[in-house]
């Protein structure tokens, strides 16, 4: 037995973490592939059988993590978004979700065999979409404008409002009488609204005293944020069922918008714990599913279905919703096709499934096979083509293959140039105004300040850039900023020059830690840079293809060329580094600098120097 339940936590970690993976390697949605995976990790491979694994905890592991991931999408959301965009997003969340849920009940009584209760219920659940696929998808996809942000708020806010919509329709197709039904609905809204507000704002409010007043060491923040936003959840949830995922979303929200206390590390920690949760629910959820109810369930009934779903039911609410906005028909068409169900229909459908069989509800069973089908056909229908519809409506963001280059001094602007030449966006900045205006000269996009300053990151257009080149002669100021890029580029895409030789040799350890991947060489700081630009050295190209094969360029490297950068075949920029640098193929172009004898010389003495000091040591 115990075999049987390490087998099981394997593979929830194996496929979950796996599929993350693949989707982004191959730049796939992940959901799709979480589900796919659940599906071979369970039914078809037997490795994994959630409700033997989880038993009775399965359900409030669903919930409670559920709240985790709405908890860190409330922290992603700021007020001043809403200028633009509110009513727009209030639109969504309140015509837009009331549409969605005629137009889908409707649909559901005549194409399946379910009577009105069960038709108004898979509506209610259906209306949800949530961050567990929007955001994956908005990473993907990277849209521009207004799109994504209202993309973002919609997905958050109504999970919530979803959640609670369906567990009203619940309570109301249990209620003995109408007069007792409408009673019903109308506390559930006022209880879950007031204890879900109540409770959500006192957890930010704990949170915001603890971390304003310093009362807890760092090492303890962030268990004792997830500690506050569990309890939230299940006071909330005990006051009203269901009304724990508004308090999580709130707290989010609220702490968000806040500004003296910081909470940069607990977000931080919080989008690396989404992951883990996300990867496991879906494949919990997608491995209970039989896949002999999936089959029986595909017919052409379903395949209308999802068709009023996709073409008819968000596109009017979608519509409507924006009929007095002033994003473009572009934009608004590109919402109608961003509308996938994610992992809190299959939660609820899955738990009221099960009480409305007890309660002697026919067909009652087929909600969960027909709630995951969907999730499985929207995801497919809108996750696939996504990028390319936001390409084609030109919504979506330039590919981040841009560099931003720190230092705008003379053999900076070289690299700058060659860079820009080739099609690649390129933003230089300094804090010397007489090196920014030779950038301007040049064409040069530019940003004039301290770039490790409070509001850098606020006034930069980081649109299209994708890697950060830390090219100053200040060893101090290089590794400050890969610390910072580094958390919004990731750490593989920030680079900084190699650091003078004493620092090299006395903080070799502590460098490496705190630093950005070393451009070019490892002799080649600063200094030896300038030393070799300042003989009017030019930045060399090389295409790889028969009469120059790749094998005699790299057994040149260090001893004729120093390659400075690779742009492949499908165009994407790769910086040469000391760790790991690029593996060129043919069709690649090389940028490089010819070595001439006085600099490999000089290289050479000063790499004997070093490693004569450090064997003495």
């Amino acid at each position: 037995m115990g075999e049987h339940l390490l087998i099981g936590i394997t593979s929830i970690l194996l496929f979950g973490i796996g599929a993350q993976w693949v989707a982004w390697r191959f730049k796939l949605p992940a959901i799709l592939l979480l589900l796919i995976s659940g599906v071979l990790a369970g039914p078809v491979f037997g490795l994994l059988n959630p409700d033997h694994l989880m038993g009775d905890l399965l359900s409030p592991f669903i919930s409670v993590s559920v709240a985790i991931i709405l908890f860190e999408g409330g922290l992603s959301l700021r007020f001043s978004e809403l200028k633009d965009i509110g009513s727009t997003v209030g639109n969504l969340v309140s015509i837009g979700v009331i549409l969605t849920w005629g137009i889908t009940a409707v649909s559901a009584y005549y194409l399946f065999t379910f009577d009105w209760e069960l038709s108004i219920l898979l509506g209610a659940i259906l209306v949800v979409t949530g961050p567990t696929v929007i955001i994956p998808l908005l990473r993907q996809v990277r849209p521009s404008g207004q799109v994504g942000s209202i993309l973002k708020w919609e997905g958050i806010v109504i999970d919530p409002i979803g959640a609670m919509l369906a567990v009203l329709v619940f309570e109301v197709i249990l209620s003995t009488s109408f007069s007792a039904a409408t009673s019903v609905a109308m506390m559930s809204i006022v209880k879950t609204i007031f204890f879900g507000t109540l409770v959500g704002l006192g957890g930010a409010a704990l949170i915001y005293f603890l971390l304003k007043r310093h009362l807890l060491p760092d090492y303890l923040q962030n268990p004792v944020n997830l500690m506050v936003v569990v309890t939230v959840f299940t006071i909330s949830d005990m006051l009203q069922p269901e009304s724990g995922l508004w308090a999580t979303t709130l707290m989010g929200i609220a702490l968000a918008n806040q500004k003296t206390a910081r909470i940069h590390h607990i977000t931080e920690f919080k989008e690396n714990l989404r992951v883990l949760l996300l990867s496991a629910l879906f494949i919990l959820l997608a491995a209970r599913v039989e896949l002999s109810s999936l089959i029986h369930n595909v017919s052409w009934n379903f395949a209308a279905f999802l068709a009023i779903l996709i073409l008819i039911a968000r596109p009017v609410g979608v519509y409507i919703s924006t009929y007095f906005s002033e994003i473009n028909w572009r934009e608004k068409l590109f919402l109608c096709w961003m509308a996938p169900r994610g992992v809190v229909a299959a939660s609820i459908s899955s738990i009221f499934a099960i009480s409305l069989a007890e309660n002697g509800f026919e067909h009652a069973n087929e909600l969960v096979p027909i709630v995951f089908l969907v999730i499985i056909g929207t995801v497919t229908i809108y996750g696939l083509p996504a990028a390319w519809v936001a390409r084609k409506l030109g919504v979506a963001k330039p590919v981040p293959n841009g560099l931003l280059i720190l230092g705008a001094h003379r053999w900076a602007l070289k690299i700058a140039t060659a860079v820009k030449k080739e099609g690649f966006k390129v933003l230089i900045a300094d804090s010397n105004w007489k090196n920014i205006s030779r950038a301007k000269s040049k064409g040069i996009e530019t940003y004039h300040g301290n770039i490790l300053s409070e509001f850098a990151l606020e006034e930069l257009n980081l649109d299209g850039v994708g890697r950060m080149l830390s090219l100053t002669p200040n060893d101090e100021t290089n590794s400050l900023a890969a610390l910072r890029f580094g958390e919004i580029f990731g750490r593989s895409h920030v680079f900084q020059l190699a650091p003078n030789t004493q620092g090299q040799m006395e903080n070799k350890d502590v460098t490496r830690h705190l630093s950005g991947r070393i451009l070019f060489h490892e002799r080649l700081n600063f200094e030896n840079l300038s030393r070799f630009f300042s003989k009017n050295t030019e930045i060399q190209s090389i295409t790889f293809d028969e009469e120059h094969p790749v094998a005699e360029f790299k057994q040149q490297i260090g001893e004729q060329y120093i390659p400075l950068f690779l742009i492949t075949s499908n165009n994407e920029i790769f910086p040469y580094t000391v760790d790991n640098p690029p593996s060129p193929a043919k069709g690649d172009q090389a940028f490089y600098i010819h070595l001439d004898d006085e600099i490999r010389k000089h290289i050479k003495q000063e790499s004997n120097s070093i490693d004569a000091t450090i064997s003495e040591q």
